[in-house]
């Protein structure tokens, strides 16, 4: 148990970069978590933390550390959430990440229906890429991820692919490239393009493109989330790229799709979710719900 403690107090000063910040959050004095912090860097023999001017960053045996703790804590709570199912239905929170067009098309009704069925779960849904969600499930930050699954295959994962997302080239209402027709490689090469933050998958996608037509890549003027990226379009000649499943919304600000030369990108999709002997009723539900929902 001091162990756990020790852990837990660890893991606040790292989250929060700051020993007195992180003293606060967990009501204890900043001498109390400085000594205890010392105390755990005894048992594990090494330094966890760099002492910065303004806090304290993790050195890469306490990254490691935390990483793991992260995942305690993790299997900790879903004891909670089983033992929660047998006692009084399910209580707790399912943590899960989604890329833009799993939070706007596919998953809002699945997230009512679990409701429906599950009222005592919390659903905490975070947006963002695989650059972002993959490390956030590897670390224990998520319980399940929602995206494409054109990434590495890691031991610890199980990946389901579910459907395959088409990407399409829009652009706003009158912009030039319509007078073309159907575009040429070479035509949308001359226009500046918008990006997802983060999304190294969906910005090596358009250079392969681009490469495929033995083309050179656009320039890649603004990174900014889904929302930001069309109202951006709507202003200058930029061009983005889309799923398929989201041009109903995208539309919706004034964007159109380019017919142009070849499939531009093309992926399967599914969810990835943690290998684990100890399966969590909530987290099972969730999953069957989406399948169920995607067949139908």
């Amino acid at each position: 148990m001091m162990h756990s403690r020790l852990l837990l107090q660890f893991l606040a000063a790292a989250e929060c970069g700051n020993i007195t910040a992180a003293a606060r959050a967990l009501n204890i004095t900043q001498p109390a978590l400085t000594r205890a912090i010392k105390q755990l860097e005894e048992i594990i023999g090494t330094v966890l933390f760099e002492r910065l001017p303004n806090g304290v960053a993790l050195t890469r045996q306490g990254e490691i550390l935390a990483r793991r703790a992260k995942l305690m804590e993790l299997e900790y709570r879903h004891a909670l959430a089983e033992i929660s199912s047998l006692d009084q239905g399910l209580a707790g929170q399912l943590r899960i990440g989604a890329g833009p067009v799993w939070i706007t098309t596919i998953l809002p009704p699945v997230i009512a229906a679990f409701h429906g069925q599950y009222p005592l779960v919390k659903v905490r849904l975070t947006s963002g890429v695989i650059s972002t969600l993959v490390p956030a499930l590897l670390g224990g930050e998520l319980d399940l991820v929602c995206s494409t699954i054109d990434f590495p295959s890691q031991p610890e994962f199980v990946t389901e692919p579910l459907i395959k997302i088409r990407h399409v080239v829009v652009a706003r209402e009158g912009h030039p490239i319509f007078a073309r027709g159907v575009a040429r490689a070479r035509d949308l090469s001359k226009y500046p393009w918008l990006v997802l933050v983060n999304d190294h998958v969906g910005t090596s996608r358009i250079g392969s493109y681009f490469a495929a037509n033995g083309l050179e890549p656009p320039v890649i003027a603004v990174e900014t989330n889904s929302i930001g990226m069309c109202k951006i379009l709507t202003q200058g000649d930029f061009l983005a790229h889309f799923p398929v499943q989201m041009l109903g919304d995208v539309e919706r600000y004034g964007l159109r799709k380019i017919s142009h030369e070849g499939t531009f990108w093309e992926a399967e999709a599914g969810i990835t979710y943690r290998l684990t002997t100890r399966p969590v009723r909530a987290l099972e539900s969730f999953k069957a719900i989406l399948r169920s929902s995607i067949e139908s």
